[in-house]
């Protein structure tokens, strides 16, 4: 466990991201639309927003599952070291990302090949 970062910090920021997931997954019900009752380009729209949302929804799952990785690995001890390497990953990159897993110079070799 890596005693040069406030753990307790991390936790708290990652625990009220969760929330607000899981808060905003519980408000956001499907609207349903009355197909017979809407012009074309109406209907375009409404499927055009709908592929949006469920974009969005896959990132938002995407992030939701990176932040339970993260609390996993504060419970295992692990958290605040790089996935790839073990290195420490700099307080500032989990400052900006709590749930960030690689530290930048992983994360720069996975983005070139």
């Amino acid at each position: 466990m890596r005693d040069d970062i406030d753990i307790n910090y991390f936790k708290h920021r990652l625990e009220l991201r969760l929330n607000e997931i899981e808060s905003a997954k519980k408000a956001n019900a499907p609207v349903e639309l009355d197909q017979s009752r809407m012009g074309r380009l109406t209907r375009m729209d409404a499927m055009q927003q709908q592929a949006m949302n469920q974009a969005a929804g896959r990132l938002t799952e995407i992030e939701r599952q990176r932040i339970r990785t993260a609390l996993d690995r504060i419970k295992m001890g692990e958290y605040g070291y790089c996935v790839q390497c073990e290195e420490d990953i700099a307080e500032g990159r989990l400052r900006a990302d709590p749930s960030v897993l690689t530290c930048i110079g992983c994360a720069r070799a996975a983005e070139t090949g």
